[in-house]
């Protein structure tokens, strides 16, 4: 199967165009015209991933985080990214990214999110230039209230979390939810303009905490964690669309955040 079919079909479900500026997405590494016999499914590149790829025999990796963005134009063969570039270029590997396209998908990051949460209702937290079908994160609801606790606990169990930060409770029960994957800061002030219950996002620093104002509870659950499940949406997508195409998920683990 030639590389550009599979282009093609991850670009007409999440376009080029929908991702972010600062975003370096589609073909970073490789030819659209090479014959590719398997496709591994990652978060991450990293030298392990491109081990197992090389390993397996596939020589397509499809990555959810870019190996750079924009603006990196050197190369230093002490630093991880070049040493990927490299060892892909050598192998004659490709590798593939799909990353903000498919945040702003009203079916991608958040959404799957909104779905292991159960959330009824959703719709897009951010749209894109004002375009209703196209934005980041997903507004949903809970089908019955929780208490602070209570959601949390909900949380953990369904996003099979081992930890969680949070701002102070509010006291308030829970009901009008906002999930979006990765990093999500920028978003809180939308977040209070909305009137939301909780806001479930990642990377939050000390100060963000105290954004919350007490009118609304502040979640980061983790980068990684709040996109792992990414993985499992790119699989489903390609198995559907190209079923006799071997597409897997990397079994190496890309977090570089260890917790003791």
């Amino acid at each position: 199967m030639k590389l550009i079919e599979i282009q093609n079909i991850l670009e007409e479900w999440s376009p080029l165009e929908n991702s972010e500026y600062f975003d370096n997405v589609g073909l970073i590494i490789g030819n659209p015209n090479s014959e590719v016999n398997g496709a591994l499914i990652t978060i991450d590149v990293t030298e392990k991933v491109i081990d197992e790829a090389i390993n397996m025999g596939y020589n397509l990796i499809i990555t959810f985080h870019p190996l750079m963005y924009k603006g990196s134009n050197k190369l230093n063969s002490e630093e991880y990214v070049d040493i990927c570039i490299e060892k892909a270029l050598k192998n004659n590997l490709n590798v593939y990214c799909i990353h903000t396209n498919l945040d702003n998908n009203p079916k991608g990051v958040s959404y799957q999110i909104s779905r292991k949460l159960k959330l009824i209702n959703p719709n897009i937290f951010i749209k894109q230039n004002g375009v209703d079908n196209i934005g980041m994160g997903i507004i949903g609801e809970l089908k019955e209230e929780l208490s602070e606790i209570e959601f949390l606990s909900y949380l953990k169990t369904h996003m099979d979390l081992s930890n969680i930060r949070h701002s102070n409770f509010t006291g308030k029960k829970l009901k009008k939810i906002c999930v979006l994957g990765g990093s999500g800061s920028f978003a809180i002030e939308e977040a209070l303009i909305n009137e939301i219950d909780c806001y479930v996002t990642a990377d939050l620093k000390y100060h963000d905490f105290f954004k919350s104002n007490n009118k609304i509870l502040l979640v980061d659950i983790g980068h990684y964690e709040s996109e792992k499940y990414t993985k499992d949406l790119i699989l489903n997508y390609l198995n559907k669309k190209i079923p006799k195409f071997a597409c897997v998920i990397a079994e190496t683990r890309t977090n570089p955040v260890n917790y003791y």
